[in-house]
């Protein structure tokens, strides 16, 4: 979920020491950074992206069409169209979910920009967004749920903050490879349902269970949500600024460093505090917080 922090940590120093993370990987059943879950497959073709960004190293590049043509092969659905959450055969790949979906929708786009010479990229990313904008997963409210239940309607389940985010920075992706402005004003239209429904009344950033102070604390993967939510509206907001947005990550990178911080500068999952003790998701996660409001404070 970390995107480029783990594709630059593993494998910019040199081809030879991303060679060997690819080994110690598969060892643990992500040999060539696929494995059983479309969605995690989604998260490293995101990674490696960056990484093609931060290096122009093609190689990385390469590396996310590989991930991005395995993800393909979960599009037999049976709500015409999207992709399943897991492969076939495995418990629970019927589910056709939000965040696999989205970040097919993102990986499609952002190779859209960059491999512009390969127009299928910019063809599946129109229709997927097409497909998920009439799926049903976007709510009442303008959040998107969790998924879709057996009859392919909005399953009602937990409107996690990081399903509110990736769908941001995958309409940023689109809104620039086709210069057509109104997939931003739908990237606005969610991120200020987010803010408006997903935030206490101090307008900081929460799940909308409150898990980040319940037993469990939101778990390993949960605990990185918030962030991944404001690093996409910090990417919708270099695009296409609104002084909402950067009040909203300015006042919560303060509330975390105020409310949320160990003695020894560890950041915990509550934003809104108390401080709740770190776990690297919960630190990484507030980062990406603090990283995007001095991103914001130059525009």
């Amino acid at each position: 979920m970390t995107n480029g922090l783990v594709a630059s940590s593993y494998c910019i120093d040199s081809s030879s020491g991303c060679m060997m993370k690819r080994g110690f990987l598969g060892k643990r059943g992500f040999d060539d950074f696929l494995n059983e879950f479309y969605d995690d497959e989604g998260w490293w073709a995101l990674a490696w992206i960056r990484a093609s960004d931060a290096t122009g190293n093609e190689q990385y590049l390469e590396a996310a069409i590989d991930i991005f043509n395995d993800m393909q092969t979960g599009t037999n659905t049976p709500c015409g169209g999207g992709i399943r959450w897991k492969k076939e055969g495995e418990d629970g790949s019927g589910y056709v979910n939000a965040i696999a979906n989205e970040l097919y929708l993102a990986t499609a786009a952002s190779l859209a920009r960059r491999v512009s010479k390969n127009s299928t990229y910019l063809d599946i990313a129109k229709k997927q967004w097409n497909w998920f904008s009439d799926s049903g997963m976007i709510n009442e409210k303008g959040l998107i749920n969790d998924g879709l239940n057996g009859e392919c309607k909005n399953n009602g389940l937990q409107t996690w903050t990081y399903n509110q985010g990736v769908i941001l920075g995958a309409l940023v992706e689109l809104s620039l490879a086709t210069g057509d402005d109104a997939y931003t004003d739908k990237a606005h239209k969610i991120a200020y349902a987010a803010i408006k429904e997903l935030t206490n009344k101090d307008g900081i950033l929460i799940e909308s269970d409150g898990c980040e102070t319940k037993e469990g604390h939101c778990g390993t993967d949960g605990q990185q949500f918030k962030g991944i939510f404001v690093r996409n509206l910090r990417y919708l907001h270099t695009v296409s600024p609104k002084p909402l947005y950067r009040r909203f990550i300015t006042k919560n990178a303060i509330s975390i460093w105020k409310k949320s911080r160990s003695k020894d500068n560890k950041l915990g999952v509550s934003w809104a505090g108390p401080y709740i003790d770190a776990t690297g998701p919960s630190h990484s996660s507030a980062l990406d917080a603090i990283v995007a409001a001095i991103a914001v404070s130059n525009l």
